[in-house]
């Protein structure tokens, strides 16, 4: 397969009309105010199965004749990919296989479950992942699809930007967070086409992505520890070949500052956001003169959150613009 161009994530749009939502944009008169720019929440928490990642499955499966998936679909995830394509799956009525590391949010797993796929732990590493998936296609004979290495993935994902830059004219940069880099590189794509700045959100504890844009190539040595549990894979090779000559900065955020732009999101402007999501906002609260004045497009990427692991602090209050 081929590296995605602007004309895949256009061929993606259409294969993906009524399959998936138009998510709306949000904005926060409040959040404005605090950030000194002007803030536009594209709203995928509010998206099929809670998450972009319905796109990129979707348009993975869905770009398959029937000859080729009779056995099904399989991958690796540590959520939100996972329930997404096993709904893709279930929509096209074949089975969905999905590799999911031991510490997974429960919240996430319940939620590929209900999909009607067959859930297989494996320990939480990349390496164990891929091996394990590599096992369950030998047993199945299903098709891959990857989580975000993979252009028909890419593509997908990109669509929630094409949307996003068509709901909001003349927006000057777009914030998105990175983990394996499909919605970051399906962004650039499009961003690309009209002028748009990017800049991606990282956690400190999985910043592979920061150090692999500094040292100009790709860095797979990587123990990720954060809250932000949708960020912790590796930056996918494809995906570092596309953002590399396009994307602007790679910002890396503590997880106590996302914990704070999470609890804003929830108690400001009502939405359920995972961290993964709440990072994009904590890199514009952290870096005011990077973004005073502009208009600023942020990709809420997931509300799929594990109640139980909720990271908020009795004092967020006390650095919370007042009501």
């Amino acid at each position: 397969m081929t590296s995605p161009s602007y004309r895949d994530v256009l061929t993606a749009a259409e294969r993906l009309s009524g399959r998936v939502h138009r998510t709306p944009v949000l904005t926060s008169a409040l959040l404005d105010s605090a950030s000194g720019a002007s803030l536009f929440f594209k709203c995928e928490h509010l998206q099929k199965v809670g998450a972009f990642k319905a796109r990129g499955a979707a348009n993975a499966v869905f770009s398959l004749d029937e000859s080729y998936i009779k056995q099904g679909f399989a991958t690796h995830s540590s959520g939100n990919h996972g329930a997404a394509l096993a709904r893709a799956a279930a929509l096209r009525q074949v089975p969905a296989y999905i590799v999911v590391p031991s510490n997974a949010p429960q919240v996430k797993q319940d939620a590929i479950a209900a999909y009607g796929a067959e859930i297989i732990l494996c320990e939480p590493t990349l390496a164990a992942r891929e091996q394990t998936l590599a096992a369950v296609i030998e047993r199945t004979g299903a098709v891959a699809v990857h989580p975000y290495d993979d252009p028909r993935v890419i593509a997908g994902q990109g669509t929630a930007t094409l949307e996003l830059i068509e709901q909001v004219p003349g927006l000057d940069v777009i914030v998105v967070p990175v983990g394996g880099g499909g919605l970051l590189a399906g962004t650039c794509l499009v961003a690309e086409q009209v002028g748009i700045s990017v800049i991606a959100a990282e956690p400190v504890g999985a910043d592979d992505a920061h150090r692999s844009f500094t040292a100009g190539q790709r860095i797979t040595q990587h123990t990720p520890d954060t809250i932000c549990d949708g960020l912790q894979t590796t930056l996918g090779a494809q995906n570092f070949d596309i953002i590399r000559p396009r994307l602007e900065q790679v910002m890396v955020l503590e997880d106590s500052v996302t914990a704070h732009a999470m609890a804003l999101i929830w108690t400001r402007m009502k939405q359920v956001v995972e961290p993964s999501a709440a990072i994009v906002l904590a890199a514009v609260l952290t870096n005011p003169v990077r973004f005073a004045g502009r208009k600023v497009g942020l990709v809420l990427t997931g509300g799929n959150v594990d109640l139980e692991r909720l990271p908020f602090g009795r004092d967020h209050e006390r650095n919370s613009p007042s009501r």
